[in-house]
């Protein structure tokens, strides 16, 4: 896929969350093709994220990892303080980490998997903004957040707390978009449908890949590819620079709100 050149990307810092695989690895590269100062968060996928930066660094980009675990509050504001410090600034945020932990049916939910489930998908967005935005009113820019198609539908069997804590990011986005609006502080999200990536390997029911692949208008499921243009509109001032409080969905016509 051939990504156009975006001249107001170029030198901007962006701490990508979750960015040692699928959606955040393709974002981590794409915004480093594009010039961006890209700060590439991963926790436990050491080896994965070191991997994609000397990747981008020999194409000559620039890349700084920062290691943290995204359910932390504390851990995410010193990964933002480190982005920023290594850049010397900080002009945009993707809270992109999330995880379904496991699939969990209502019926058997407890407060160990409700907790674990909403720290890494939803406080890590909060936390994560908060931080950053001191940083991003000096000049202004971004906040794009992850949410997923499972926010509109409710999720599949086991899946929904994860759906219901992606339509709490959805809300944020909106809330925050109101209140950063004045600092010239955009906030928008993406919601990608069926992407095919390590969380799909994962967690994807069986045979529910194949069902989406026929049954969305597209007829086939997403690649994190399929994602990035997306991100780059959204980061952009110059494409988007009056756009904010949105939603941007990516499911090849699975759903269309």
């Amino acid at each position: 896929m051939t990504v156009l050149t975006i001249p107001d990307l170029a030198g901007k810092a962006v701490l990508i969350t979750g960015a040692s695989s699928g959606i955040g690895e393709a974002l981590a590269r794409a915004f480093a093709a594009q010039g961006a100062l890209v700060g590439l968060h991963y926790n436990s996928n050491a080896e994965a994220a070191h991997a994609i930066a000397r990747d981008i660094e020999a194409a000559g980009g620039s890349v700084v990892l920062v290691k943290a675990e995204a359910a932390s509050s504390e851990a995410m504001a010193e990964a933002v303080a480190h982005a920023a410090a290594t850049f010397g600034r900080l002009d945009g945020v993707i809270n992109n980490a999330g995880s379904m932990i496991a699939r969990v049916l209502y019926e058997e939910m407890t407060d160990e998997h409700y907790d674990k489930v909403m720290d890494v998908n939803a406080r890590s967005v909060i936390a994560t903004t908060q931080a950053a935005v001191p940083h991003l009113k000096r000049q202004g820019g971004f906040v794009i957040n992850t949410t997923s198609v499972a926010a509109r539908t409710g999720g599949t069997a086991g899946s929904g707390v994860y759906g219901s804590s992606k339509a709490f990011v959805g809300a944020v986005t909106k809330g925050m978009a109101l209140e950063f609006g004045k600092y010239n502080i955009r906030v928008n999200a993406v919601a990608p449908g069926v992407i095919t990536t390590p969380f799909q390997d994962k967690y994807a029911l069986p045979g529910q890949l194949d069902q989406v692949a026929g049954n969305v208008p597209l007829k086939r499921t997403g690649t994190p590819q399929d994602c990035v243009g997306a991100y780059l509109f959204l980061a952009s001032e110059s494409l988007s620079g009056y756009i904010t409080g949105q939603t941007i969905d990516i499911n090849g016509g699975q759903f269309m709100p």
